[in-house]
This record gives structure tokens, sequence and C-alpha cells, in this order.
């Protein structure tokens, strides 16, 4: 069986080397990382969020989720510098090749009324996303959970422009909805 960092390797690098009229295959976007993470404000009161959101995010990608500190004090949300407010995590090499997968192929199509995800880009070809319910994994049971909880999730790549990477996260199937005054060849 083929991975999705080989179907990138094989299929999407030579394809993006003729759309972006590049000579070397080191100079295709690639991804760099992928960074997930829950921001828990709820956690400063209750230490159980806390460690049923690292293990909720251990889950889902298959890496050991690392708290997340305050690094100021805030006293209008009962907030102290160093305290925990909630967990990350950082995925390279194969596991962000099988996360990213799951989410193009399962996560994402399970969405109830799915038109696709906005094409938000930071301005350097990175990618954003607000998931607002992690049910949409499978690895996370509906009944497990005792509380609605989302997650940010960030496609680090090496574009050197949002053009770029668009182009990348378009080819690998990234289902991104139409903008405006954009046309799908199949309905016209």
């Amino acid at each position: 069986m083929n991975t999705f960092h080989e179907f990138y390797r094989d299929n999407i690098v030579p394809s993006l080397m003729d759309q972006l009229k590049v000579s070397s295959p080191m100079e295709v976007p690639r991804l760099t990382k992928i960074t997930i993470n829950m921001g828990l404000g709820s956690a400063v009161n209750d230490k159980k969020i806390l460690e049923s959101a690292q293990s909720e995010l251990t889950q889902i990608t298959g890496q050991k989720a690392v708290l997340t500190y305050a690094k100021k004090s805030i006293a209008n949300f009962k907030l102290r510098e160093g305290m925990p407010i909630g967990c990350k995590v950082t995925l390279r090499g194969e596991r962000m090749w099988d996360f990213l997968f799951r989410l193009i192929a399962v996560a994402l199509p399970s969405i109830r009324d799915f038109r696709g995800i906005p094409q938000k880009f930071d301005g350097q070809g990175n990618y954003s996303l607000g998931i607002t319910d992690i049910t949409i994994f499978p690895e996370i049971s509906v009944e497990s959970l005792k509380r609605q909880a989302g997650l940010e999730l960030t496609i680090v790549t090496s574009a050197q422009s949002d053009a770029e990477g668009y182009e990348l996260l378009d080819l690998m199937g990234m289902p991104f909805r139409k903008r405006e005054g954009e046309s799908e060849s199949a309905e016209e």
C-alpha cells in the first residue's frame, strides 16, 4: 500500500514542477509540519478538562500532547503566569502525512452539510483551520466526550506565496470551498 507521502512524491511533485515552471524537485513546495492545539480557558477552574483534552489530542494525532502554559497573568480571566491553559502537538514525518490523509479522507468529509473549507492562507503559504467539533475524527467517540471541544490546526509549508501553498494543498485533495466568481467545470 502506498503512503500519502509516496503519492506526494510520485504524483504531486511532477505536477507542481510543471505548474510552477521549476526545473528541480527541491524547488517544489513541501509540507514542513502540522501543529494542532486546543486552548482551554475553562481549564483554569477544572484540571480534569485539561487531562481529558490532552488524552483526546493524543488519540487524534497518535503522538503525546504537551501542555501549554500562560505567558502572562490576566486578572479578569483569573489567570496567572505559568498556569496550564491548553495542549498542543507538532507532527512531522510519517505521522504528519498519516494525520493529513485522515483529515482529508475521513474527518472533513464526515462534517454534516460540508461545503468545503475556506481558502485563508497567512501570506507565506501556510494554512490554518479551526475545527469546532472533534467528534469528526473517528478516534473520538461521542459518548466519551463530556464537553464540546474544538481545535486549531496549522499546516506549515515551504511555499513562497499563498498561491503556491494553495496549489500544493489543492493537489493533495484538500476540499477547498470555491471562491465567489469561480465556477466548477462539472456544473457548467
